[in-house]
């Protein structure tokens, strides 16, 4: 067992149960409409972390309310845009496993931050973060441990980075219906999996996330900007089906941009409903005589 392993081993013994609070939350189900991204990170400062995620400050927010309210009106101001990526992010302080720690709790539709930057947070430390994209079916969690991706997933039976098995133990005694070997176990009972992957985060870091914690936070803000997109120069799709028919279709980065365009245009331009009056039975009877 690694030294890693040893560590966790120690931790408390939540299990999902003790997060079945999220299901009559207003708060969290605000978070699972609009889509949020909470990260726990080992030894920074909520400045340190901001500044890592090249956020503008945005001074401070009392509790979600003020947060929330923060991340409104920053999109009032913008001008809603479907396609714009900023939001506000908040970030307190928190005692979790062998000192303090950083909570940072973005309504970002689930973007979360990027994973460059949550390798260099985690160096020397631990990185836990886990999201949701907002009434969608993607719930997304991530370890980092000194640098390393050591496990990633969306369902606990697909795992990936360096070490995709360490946590099975873990996975197995929060409540996820796995065999030893980590793969579906059809013969558990079924659990919360958003509730059990809030126990999988607090065994890593020590830190119970609860309701009064997110509401009562003093939250330090910064604007995130927009991620520049990767450079790319088109599309292909090439997909052959079970007959041996292939379909194969590519198109440029000038296409789709122009698409895109014409797509923001048309959702932009207002509805026009017109409607047409019925002939009355005056009209009707007029040119009936008149035929």
């Amino acid at each position: 067992m690694s030294e890693a392993s040893g560590t966790l081993r120690r931790m408390n013994m939540v299990i999902a149960h003790d997060y079945a609070w999220i299901r009559t939350s207003q708060l969290f189900r605000h978070a699972m409409e609009s889509g949020y991204t909470l990260t726990l990170i080992q030894g920074r400062t909520p400045h340190e972390v901001l500044r890592a995620m090249e956020a503008q400050p945005r001074g401070t927010a009392e509790g979600t309310a003020g947060l929330i309210e923060a991340d409104d009106t920053h999109r009032d101001q913008e001008g809603y845009d479907y396609w714009d990526e900023s939001y506000v992010a908040g970030a307190f302080t928190t005692a979790g496993e062998n000192g303090e720690w950083t909570l940072v709790l973005g309504y970002d539709g689930g973007l979360g931050i990027p994973g460059a930057c949550l390798e260099a947070l985690s160096r020397g430390g631990r990185v836990v973060a886990h999201s949701a994209n907002g009434g969608k079916p993607i719930h997304l969690f991530h370890w980092f441990e000194d640098g390393d991706l050591r496990t990633t997933f969306e369902g606990p039976t697909s795992r990936d980075g360096t070490t995709p098995d360490e946590l099975i133990p873990l996975l197995r005694e929060v409540g996820f219906p796995l065999t030893v070997e980590g793969e579906n176990d059809e013969s558990a009972p079924d659990v919360d999996r958003k509730a059990a992957v809030l126990a999988l985060a607090e065994r890593l870091t020590g830190i119970r996330v609860t309701e009064a914690m997110l509401q009562d936070a003093t939250y330090e803000l910064g604007l995130v900007p927009e991620q520049p997109a990767d450079e790319w120069t088109g599309l292909v799709i090439d997909i052959t089906d079970a007959h041996g028919e292939r379909l194969y279709k590519e198109w440029t980065y000038e296409e789709i941009a122009a698409a895109s365009a014409r797509a923001r245009a048309e959702a932009n331009t207002p509805i026009t409903i017109t409607y047409n009056e019925p002939p009355t039975a005056d009209q009707t009877q007029d040119e009936t005589e008149g035929q």
